[in-house]
């Protein structure tokens, strides 16, 4: 059977102070009252049962995205104790997907990404299925058709056609300087790496204990426990044991089993301020409101988020995202953003996890 699972373990931090350690970016309803959670599954949800989608995130924040996502079964939401990044989120759900269903084949989506139009979407993961079904041991990655040379993504090159519009990996690319950017794009071998696959559980089980060892006994004892009365304290006893990277550099790059399949798609992460302000049509000054009011005199270029419609007001200022929540808040420029992640840091460090 097919199977999807969508990754929700990010905490947001660079959305703070609106996404906090209990209120992830994921569950935040920031697309005209609908959360990226609910995009994601909605994205699957007409050709795949509610059965079929499972979610893996930090087992704090299930209670939230339960709320967000009601039709899917409480055993379709799969909690980590603690992040372990991306190379053991897929494995814990693949081995108790697999442990459930031994003839999974298993999407995986990210939970965190605008992706338009849809349809398209649908097109390539449905494309990527056929594929895996038909073969027992490949992985499948999806690259997005670039739109610029951006230095923000990794990339990944596209090499001969192997079936109408699957390839083969000639290379995965970390994320380039701007220069080598501009080549990647100017060839038009290279695709942006969008963090989304598709394989067989057992395929990538298999990828797992020959690449990372260290990975592969935990998770199949996990798959084998998890839906059984010790299956939490299993999760806790073996989470912090588990390697920490990501399954891009410690599968993908290392396998000779990976192909493509390209989306041709608009693909925006909204990771940021000033990624999520791109998603709305500012005014004749530059202004952008998201969820609030804004009074700006004399200023230009400027963010105003707030969670109810509580006022912001403001003179003389420029190229601001001001983000106000009952119990802070944040004035940044926005050619500081990239730095919030040190900025929590700071806070934590000041007043504990008052405001985490």
């Amino acid at each position: 059977m097919d199977h999807a699972v969508i990754m929700a373990g990010g905490a947001g931090t660079r959305l703070w102070p609106l996404s906090r350690r209990d209120k992830p970016k994921q569950v935040l309803k920031l697309l005209d009252g609908k959360s990226l959670i609910r995009a994601a599954f909605e994205r699957l949800s007409p050709w795949l049962d509610p059965k079929q989608i499972h979610v893996i995130a930090n087992a704090r924040h299930l209670g939230v995205i339960a709320k967000e996502l009601p039709e899917l079964p409480e055993a379709n939401l799969i909690g980590e104790p603690i992040s372990r990044d991306t190379a053991a989120a897929v494995g814990v759900s693949a081995s108790i997907i697999h442990h459930r269903d031994a003839d999974a084949v298993i999407g995986v989506f990210t939970a965190d990404h605008i992706i338009e139009p849809v349809e398209k979407f649908r097109t390539s993961v449905e494309m990527g299925f056929s594929f895996a079904r038909r073969h027992d041991d490949i992985l499948v990655a999806f690259g997005i058709t670039p739109t610029g040379p951006d230095v923000s993504f990794g990339y990944v090159k596209r090499g001969e056609m192997v079936c109408e519009g699957v390839y083969r990996v000639a290379r995965f690319a970390e994320k380039p300087q701007q220069d080598v950017a501009r080549q990647y794009v100017a060839s038009g071998d290279f695709l942006w790496n969008s963090g989304m696959f598709v394989w067989r559980a057992d395929a990538i089980l298999r990828e797992i204990q020959q690449h990372l060892p260290a990975l592969y006994e935990p998770v199949v004892e996990l798959g084998r426990r998890w839906d059984t009365s010790d299956g939490v304290e299993s999760a806790k006893r073996l989470y912090p044991s588990l390697p920490k990277i990501s399954v891009d550099y410690a599968i993908m790059e290392k396998s000779e089993n990976v192909y493509l399949v390209e989306m041709p798609c608009q693909w925006k992460d909204l990771g940021s301020w000033t990624a999520l302000s791109s998603l709305h049509t500012p005014d004749e000054s530059g202004h952008i409101s998201i969820g609030s009011r804004g009074a700006l005199l004399d200023s230009e270029n400027v963010t105003v988020v707030a969670e109810d419609a509580h006022l912001i007001a403001a003179i003389g200022v420029r190229d601001l995202v001001i983000v106000r929540t009952a119990d802070a808040t944040l004035v940044c420029h926005k050619d500081e953003a990239a730095r919030l992640k040190e900025l929590v840091n700071k806070v934590e460090e000041q007043f504990g996890d008052t405001y985490s």
